[in-house]
């Protein structure tokens, strides 16, 4: 007998190569965003020397990832904002802003007034399809917040 690649195996039993990531039913895309966010930060290590280093990092990340890093996907709001209720109000005032710069000098903004990002209605984990799917019931709407564990 010989012995082939396991790649060549997968091939000739029919199994096709993916490059993306399976569904897992809990997936949670406020993790996946942080842990990104986490790993391209300029002062993240290649490696840490210990899991205390490790800890030390991340008491530092989390406070400035959810008091201070402003994210597009919630209306380039923190998501300490969004938890606690103010983004409405920091969205009026920074409408406030934008109507006076507006105001100021028209010719800057040629298409039409500026508005900021909106704060999205709801978010989802896994989303149902439909209305009256099935999944429906095990699926959980949530605000949008973030994590402050390690």
């Amino acid at each position: 007998m010989t012995s082939k690649p396991v790649a060549f195996l997968m091939a000739d039993l029919g199994v096709t190569k993916t490059h993306s990531r399976p569904y897992v039913s809990d997936d949670n895309p406020y993790s996946e965003s942080q842990f990104r966010t986490l790993k391209y930060r300029p002062e993240f290590p290649d490696r840490f020397g210990c899991i205390q280093d490790s800890r030390a990092f991340c008491q530092l990340f989390f406070p400035w990832y959810n008091q201070e890093h402003r994210h597009s996907g919630i209306g380039m709001l923190t998501p300490a904002m969004v938890h606690f209720g103010e983004g409405p109000a920091v969205l009026a005032r920074r409408q406030a802003v934008l109507d006076a710069a507006y105001q100021a000098h028209p010719e800057r903004f040629v298409r039409r007034p500026p508005k900021p990002l909106p704060l999205p209605p709801e978010v989802w984990i896994n989303k149902p399809v439909s209305a009256g799917s099935e999944t429906e019931e095990k699926v959980t709407k949530l605000p949008c917040r973030v994590s402050q564990s390690a």
